[in-house]
């Protein structure tokens, strides 16, 4: 997308970079090192303070750009399910979700500076409900044999095999695989549009 200045996109993740490309925003990956520890249960204040501390991460060693943190959980019934420590865990995450309507928090952090300074900012989540067909344990053990459930929060990745298994998503879809396109590119928009 033309009229942007350098984007640095503060994650390792290829599912994000992906997804920006896919609407013609080119970045410049620099994976954040920042501590994730938190006791923060409300899952919409969770991501977004996550993200923010990404975004802050990358941004602080360099004098301009836009950068972008982001972070992405799962909640059913008020427990946070982040990514699987291991198969067992991933396998009990997916019996959670069998035959249920569970939340995928978003949070995105977005800073622009230039020659060092920060000229603006702005922290916000998004929130996609997803509901889950009923899944037997054949199912769940021949998806978390594919391996693909290991580094996703709660334990899949809708743009995946698992996409059999969702009957229903009311929300932005793009905020599943771990980034809210629309909300991203308006206030990328805005902070192109103010030059």
């Amino acid at each position: 997308m033309e009229g942007y200045e350098r984007i640095i996109l503060a994650s390792g993740s290829p599912r994000r970079r992906e997804l920006l490309a896919q609407i013609g925003i080119k970045t410049e990956v620099i994976p954040s090192w920042a501590d994730e520890n938190t006791d923060i249960a409300d899952p919409e204040k969770r991501v977004e303070e996550l993200a923010r501390r990404k975004c802050v991460d990358v941004a602080r060693d360099l004098p301009s750009g836009i950068f972008l943190g982001a972070d992405t959980v799962v909640s059913i019934d008020g427990v946070i399910l982040g990514k699987p420590a291991d198969t067992e865990e991933a396998k009990e995450m997916l019996r959670k979700l069998s035959g249920k309507t569970h939340q995928v928090y978003t949070g995105v952090a977005l800073m622009q500076k230039a020659a060092g300074d920060v000229i603006r900012k702005a922290v916000f989540s998004e929130k996609t409900d997803v509901t889950v067909a009923e899944l037997d344990e054949y199912d769940i053990e021949e998806y978390v044999a594919t391996g693909e459930p290991m580094d996703k929060a709660g334990a899949y990745g809708i743009q995946g095999s698992f996409a059999k298994f969702v009957k229903r998503i009311d929300g932005e879809y793009s905020n599943v695989v771990g980034l809210p396109l629309a909300a991203v590119y308006a206030r990328l928009k805005k902070v192109r549009d103010k030059k």
